[in-house]
């Protein structure tokens, strides 16, 4: 079967794509130095506060370049369809986030992510700009807690991106900034369940083979192998499934307070993330745990892969206030 989507060219894919959403968004966007691969924010931040920058392959949104904005990231260098940026790219998303108090990036646990940005992060300290990085690891299903370095990093990557990001507009110094992204990276969780593949459009193919009524739990954003494959299940037998996974992974106690994300990885459509979400909520309300918000919708897609996610943030004083301080960009709203 032919690819069916909505496209001119699947060589401008990418770029009349980000055209798009800055002719959609523009007191929001722009791009750095005639880079359109750099989406920074419209209005900059003031001198004297940490820029926080972060990138990816394309094919994600609103992951990453949609959470460019006020209190939340400065600056995202972007690849191709779920491929890396390129290093120029990223030392210029690097440089427009220096507001001369230093620049952290919050990167995905990806390889060539990783590769680039510690690259351009050493060359830009050499210029004598301090800079650091800080690995998001969310996805339980990707290794054993006793291997949690090596774990993709998926949607909770959301909120390592929205702490951070309050974190530096409120003026804290860098390693102010790069120690409370970790800590909201070292208590999130997520996994994903995967029903069907997107099409990739540079190769007009599946991005995995998922035949019938098979589902994959655990698989990752780009088609990594999850943990089991087998027949679709019923909505609260999933749910059951991802949040006990989660917090086998994160033991939680009566009282704590949590956040958690419900995501669509593209086509799977809000209505069945309610389903979804209506059983964690009922399982969460029985062991006494506080949700102090909860977010339902496209946060971390895989262009049109079936699916959804889960990602469960505990909190504390510190993470929930940074949490709820006010941002503005189109995809992260204040009112829930």
């Amino acid at each position: 079967m032919p690819m069916k989507k909505l496209i001119n060219d699947t060589a401008h894919y990418v770029d009349e794509a980000l055209a798009g959403m800055l002719v959609a968004h523009p007191s929001h966007y722009a791009t750095a130095a005639d880079c359109g691969r750099v989406i920074v924010r419209k209005t900059q931040k003031p001198q004297g506060r940490v820029g926080v920058v972060s990138g990816g392959g394309f094919g994600h949104l609103p992951l990453f370049a949609g959470y460019v904005g006020t209190g939340l990231l400065d600056s995202c260098a972007v690849g191709e369809v779920f491929a890396g940026p390129a290093g120029n790219d990223v030392a210029v998303a690097l440089r427009a986030a220096d507001h001369g108090a230093g620049v952290l990036s919050v990167l995905g646990n990806y390889g060539g992510d990783r590769m680039t940005f510690e690259m351009q992060t050493e060359l830009l300290r050499a210029s004598g700009v301090e800079a650091d990085i800080v690995i998001v690891n969310d996805d339980v299903a990707s290794a054993d807690p006793g291997e949690a370095e090596k774990r993709r990093g998926v949607a909770g990557i959301v909120y390592a991106f929205k702490i951070a990001g309050a974190a530096a507009e409120a003026g804290l110094p860098l390693q102010e900034v790069k120690r409370i992204a970790q800590r909201a990276v070292d208590n999130t969780r997520s996994i994903g369940v995967a029903l069907g593949a997107c099409t990739i459009p540079h190769t007009g193919k599946p991005s995995f083979d998922l035949a019938g009524d098979a589902i994959e739990m655990g698989m990752g954003i780009h088609g990594e192998q999850g943990v089991w494959r087998g027949a679709l299940r019923s909505a609260d037998d999933l749910a059951d499934e991802m949040l006990d996974r989660l917090l086998a992974d994160m033991p939680v106690h009566p009282g704590d307070r949590i956040a958690l994300l419900c995501n669509s990885l593209g086509a799977t459509p809000v209505e069945e993330l309610y389903i979804l979400y209506n059983r964690i909520a009922a399982r969460l309300e029985g062991q006494k745990l506080d949700i102090a918000e909860c977010r339902i919708g496209h946060y971390a897609t895989s262009m049109e892969m079936a699916g959804a996610s889960l990602s469960i943030i505990r909190l504390d004083d510190e993470l929930a206030g940074l949490l709820a301080a006010p941002c503005a960009c189109p995809f992260w709203s204040d009112a829930l």
